[in-house]
């Protein structure tokens, strides 16, 4: 494509920061440029970084590093760079441009200034930007995966964190924005959509004046994919209106992935959060009553300031007494410009770990007895990868979302990117293990639908 340079993508962080990614991408394509996976062979390497805790921090400064240690010319872009702007210009040379978390979208203008010799630094202080459906994307998942974007950054204020600084306010695309999306997704062979924002029952507050999430959902139900999932439900966004459009919406999937962060209302409370400690408990029953067949997912944060031993206690129970499906459990990262950052009573880091490896050790027994249930029942998987040597494939069920939850590990006869029925043979703690049914499944995959299986 002409003289013009050949630039590589490191991509790390969130999924939000994938379909940054994915549109950067999808710009340079359109522009011309050349985009290869090796960053050895690039002129230009972008590293899209995350700032969201201190662990995700030194991963993103690691990969500068090594980056500049190969004489790359880099240009960063992302949370970090939103989050340390001149720290990270003054520190690396090899850094000919600087773009924050909203400013993905100048990066072939910002490529075409430093091929002139210029040191580009564009990073709006209110990100206020949100790609449309016309914005180019270059897809980084699997065939038959999209990330599906409906709003940016969050009007709460949560004390441990600090996305509202480094990626601003709600700011939501409109219902019919996101419909044209996902039916051009659907059209290129895409059978699930996850939709993801920092707060997907909050969508639509901003532009509509009220949450509209019940709306979009039964809108995207008219779109020809299989799978619609959800990221990232508070639980006080799950109105009965939302419940019972996912009960009727057939390709929105009964999963629900609920940050819940703690249990014990002082601890809500310290983390600004107080709404969430009267309904906890009412929510998920509420919730399993409504949509018995739902797979819940949620984070903890142990460790947190004044985190006594009784709060703990507290969250234990209730990590037993619920049975989640699926929990990630992770230690407080004192994160600077948050409130939380100067509370007093911090909890020593040893505490903390030995807090999260006990909520793990509860979980595990949970999960695998979960895991086992399923053994004997014939469920759609979505294939996305084969190890060629063995000739076995790897997919999902409904029951899990990429990168987070486990596998399917299938024997016999499927294509990439095809949804096949698997009759599960044995399971563990995270994985279940199948062979592909002399079956096929009809009928939807949404809640309280199982699907029929018929001879082939």
């Amino acid at each position: 494509m002409g003289n013009k340079p050949t630039i590589a993508l490191s991509h790390l962080g969130c999924e939000k920061n994938r379909v940054d990614s994915e549109h950067m991408l999808g710009l340079l394509v359109q522009a011309g440029y050349d985009v290869d996976n090796n960053e050895e062979l690039a002129d230009y390497v972008i590293v899209n970084t995350c700032s969201f805790i201190q662990a995700a921090r030194e991963e993103s400064v690691r990969t500068l590093v090594e980056l500049a240690e190969a004489d790359k010319k880099i240009v960063i872009t992302g949370c970090m760079a939103q989050h340390f702007q001149a720290e990270l210009l003054e520190e690396l040379p090899e850094a000919v441009a600087l773009l924050g978390s909203s400013d993905y979208h100048k990066i072939v203008d910002t490529i075409e200034r430093v091929e002139q010799g210029e040191r580009v630094k564009e990073v709006s202080p209110e990100p206020t930007y949100i790609a449309d459906e016309t914005v180019p994307r270059y897809r980084t998942t699997t065939e038959a995966v999209a990330y599906l974007r409906v709003a940016e950054g969050c009007d709460y204020r949560c004390a441990f964190c600090i996305i509202p600084h480094l990626r601003g306010n709600q700011r939501s695309r409109s219902i019919e924005s996101i419909v044209a999306e996902a039916t051009e997704l659907a059209s290129q062979g895409v059978k699930e959509l996850i939709l993801i924002s920092q707060i997907t029952t909050n969508y639509g507050k901003d532009i509509y004046g009220k949450p509209m999430l019940a709306e979009l959902l039964r809108a995207l139900g008219k779109v020809d994919v299989p799978w619609i999932r959800m990221h990232y439900a508070y639980p006080t966004g799950l109105t009965s209106e939302v419940i019972t459009a996912i009960q009727e919406t057939p390709n929105v999937l009964p999963y629900l992935d609920l940050p819940l962060q703690h249990s014990h209302p002082e601890i809500l409370r310290a983390m600004n959060r107080p709404w969430q400690g009267r309904v906890n408990d009412d929510i998920i029953e509420r919730i399993k009553a409504a949509l018995p067949n739902a797979v819940l997912r949620t984070t903890f944060i142990v460790g947190f300031p004044g985190e006594t031993e009784e709060h703990f206690e507290h969250l234990r129970q209730f990590v037993q007494r619920h049975e989640f499906d699926r929990v990630g459990v992770f230690t407080f990262s004192p994160e600077e410009g948050t409130p939380a950052y100067t509370l007093p009573n911090t909890v020593p880091p040893e505490v903390a770990e030995a807090r999260r490896d006990i909520l793990m050790q509860i979980q595990q027994p949970i999960s695998l007895h979960k895991n086992q249930a399923e053994i004997g029942k014939t469920v759609p998987v979505l294939i996305e990868q084969e190890n060629p040597t063995t000739g076995e494939f790897i997919g999902r069920s409904p029951a899990s979302s990429p990168e987070v939850d486990g596998w399917v590990y299938v024997q016999g006869e499927a294509s990439l990117g095809e949804i096949v029925p698997v009759t599960i043979t044995d399971a563990d703690i995270y994985d279940l293990y199948g062979v592909v049914a002399e079956t096929s499944l009809t009928g939807d995959w949404g809640e309280n639908s199982q699907p029929k299986a018929v001879a082939r």
